[in-house]
Formats: C-alpha cells, sequence, structure tokens
C-alpha cells in the first residue's frame, strides 16, 4: 500500500459583525473569523494538508480568494470538493491529526460535533479525524485573540485496483 502526508496551516483574524464557524459547525462567540469563504481555519488547514500530501497544490490555488463562485463559501464544500480532488489521483483519507490554536471560546466541547460534521462530509468514520485544541498561553496574535490559527497533517491512501 502507498500512503503520503501532508501537512496544512491557516490563520484567520477575529472580527466583529462575522459568524465563528470551525469544523464545519458554528460556534457562539462575539467575534468571528474574517475571510473570502466562512473563514474555517480548521477545514482550511485540513484541506491543504489532504491536497499537500496529493500533490495538488493548496486550496488558494484551486478556491481562489479573488473569485465571486468562492465568496462566503461554506467550507464544508472546499472539504468535499477537496476530498474529490484527491480521489481524481486515486487517493482516499487514511487520517487527519488537527490542532485549533485559539485563547476563546472553548473548542473542547465542540470537537465531536465537529469530527461527525466533517466525516458526514468526507465520507469517513469520525475516528479518522482527530481534532485536539489548544492555547497560547496568552502570547502572540492568538493569546491576544486578535486571531485563530489551526495546523493540520493528513495521510492518504493509493487506492489500488
Amino acid at each position: 500500500m502507498s500512503v503520503r502526508v501532508g501537512f496544512g496551516y491557516d490563520v484567520h483574524q477575529l472580527v466583529e459583525g462575522r459568524e465563528l464557524w470551525m469544523g464545519g459547525i458554528k460556534l457562539e462567540h462575539s467575534l468571528g473569523l474574517l475571510g473570502h469563504s466562512d473563514a474555517d481555519v480548521l477545514i482550511h488547514a485540513i484541506c491543504d494538508a489532504i491536497l499537500g500530501a496529493a500533490n495538488m497544490r493548496d486550496i488558494g490555488y484551486h478556491f481562489p480568494d479573488t473569485s465571486a463562485e468562492t465568496d462566503g463559501m461554506d467550507s464544508k464544500i472546499i472539504l468535499k470538493k477537496t476530498i474529490e480532488l484527491i480521489a481524481t489521483k486515486g487517493y482516499r483519507l487514511g487520517n487527519i491529526d488537527a490542532t485549533i490554536c485559539a485563547e476563546k471560546p472553548k473548542m473542547n466541547p465542540h470537537i465531536p460535533c465537529m469530527q461527525q460534521t466533517m466525516a458526514e462530509v468526507i465520507g469517513c468514520d469520525p475516528d479518522q479525524i482527530s481534532i485536539k485544541a489548544t492555547t497560547t498561553e496568552k502570547l502572540g496574535f492568538t493569546g491576544r485573540q486578535e486571531g485563530i490559527s489551526a495546523y493540520a497533517v493528513a495521510l492518504l491512501e493509493k487506492v489500488t485496483d
């Protein structure tokens, strides 16, 4: 069996007047993430990891922030299309390991719902999606609650006929 690993990272600024989407679910918070799409940093990092493992560039290449088609796009659509893209090269998801970096809101209570939501989009078992959350101990832009970032690693398996 052939396997490949990819790494992804994303960051978006926290601002007033936007909804906060993380892992495909809407979280109640006074601030939301600024971006061309819904700015779901977790899904964006995961998509970059998946695309990287398949050597298919990044989400900005496939879903440019200059496109009217992607303006305000639900990141679950980006995730679904990313899975479809890697399938064209004969890959399927093995697993994901991701970390969200945020001071607030607390992510841990929402992780099972994020896993379930993304698993439904991908068509995999929620056990294939590991999500962790951490703070930066009030250091840097994350610590000052100016933004949220996410890191992800994805393992892909080559589908054999």
